[in-house]
């Protein structure tokens, strides 16, 4: 599947007699998710312990952009979390761009806010595109409004940040303004699986395509959007481009 989708494969590497994580969601009528997880042993979690790490290391090292996830902090041990900041920090140091997306799970940082909130702001201090989910911050953070989680942000010195905010309208601070995107079309979900992944790569892609933060927010609701008509977390390759 991958392959098939033009994602390199040489960097995926393998731990004999470990499988990957595994996880079912249940949809409810409104497209909403319910999740189960089989997952704690994945080798995922052990990505910047294992003897190649520094293969990971040396291509991240010659990246144009790296993007990840609170939900990737909440992997790795100290020394994992140490080794891939340390590495991030390199990277943008040699002219990566470094993208951000909180996701805050509260499940995988087994209600510890305090480290939580620890390892998410070493983060924030290395990141240049923050793609916050506003739900998520309020949780987190206790952001009042989408404003205070740009406010917030800014303090990190980040310079571009889109606050997503569901079916609303998202919230774009670029170039020193800021202004609401929304959706050209509202739709009535089948599955909301992937929907902020799938807004992300929208966004991500139209930048680095060189559009401008409003119109890259716009390809993102739209992809967003296509992909909620869809069960599941990958939509059909068929499915209708929409940037």
């Amino acid at each position: 599947m991958a392959a098939a989708e033009s994602v390199k494969t040489d960097l995926m590497l393998r731990v004999p007699g470990r499988l990957p994580g595994l996880y079912m969601i249940e949809t409810d009528k409104k497209g909403e998710r319910r999740f189960r997880y089989w997952r704690g042993e994945a080798p995922a979690r052990e990505l910047f312990e294992l003897p190649d790490w520094n293969r990971i290391a040396e291509a991240m090292l010659g990246a144009r952009l790296v993007f990840f996830f609170g939900i990737t902090l909440s992997l790795y041990s100290n020394t994992g979390l140490g080794r891939l900041l340390a590495i991030i920090e390199m990277a943008r140091q040699q002219g990566a761009k470094i993208a951000f997306d909180g996701n805050f799970r509260p499940h995988g940082w087994k209600g510890d806010l305090p480290r939580t909130r620890a390892v998410f702001m070493e983060a924030l201090k290395r990141v240049d595109v923050a793609l916050p989910t506003f739900d998520d911050e309020a949780v987190l953070w206790g952001d009042p409004s989408p404003e205070a989680t740009v406010e917030r942000l800014q303090a990190f010195g980040i310079g571009e940040i889109v606050v997503k905010n569901g079916p609303n309208s998202a919230l774009v601070s670029a170039g020193g303004r800021q202004e609401f995107i929304a959706p050209a079309e509202i739709v009535e979900p089948v599955d909301t699986t992937a929907a902020g992944d799938s807004f992300n790569a929208g966004y991500i892609a139209a930048r680095l395509s060189g559009e401008n933060p409003g119109s890259a927010a716009a390809a993102g609701h739209r992809l967003a959007g296509e992909k909620v008509r869809h069960r599941g977390a990958i939509m059909p390759r068929n499915a209708a481009a929409v940037h």
